[in-house]
């Protein structure tokens, strides 16, 4: 347990980072998730609109340290793939 009042204050400010990126992680998955939805439907059109929505709050997360450069690259790529090939 934190002691010092240093200490204390860090734990307060790492419980609230915490709270914050877990809905910026939650609010990214569900945006993610319509796409992987969209193109199980086999939708083309919603896929594609849904991964134009997805992208820029993707790279958000990027930029607030919640996901790595490349692994959003990675996810990125991989889902417009998978975009691309519905016919």
């Amino acid at each position: 347990m934190a002691n010092s009042p240093q200490a204390k204050k860090r734990a307060r400010q790492n419980e609230k980072r915490f709270q914050v990126n877990k809905a910026r992680r939650s609010r990214i998955r569900t945006y993610l998730r319509r796409v992987e939805e969209a193109i199980a439907s086999g939708d083309k059109d919603a896929a594609t609109e849904a991964l134009k929505a997805a992208q820029p709050e993707l790279m958000r997360g990027v930029t607030k340290g919640v996901y790595h450069k490349n692994t959003a690259s990675r996810k990125m790529s991989r889902l417009s793939a998978r975009v691309k090939s519905l016919g």
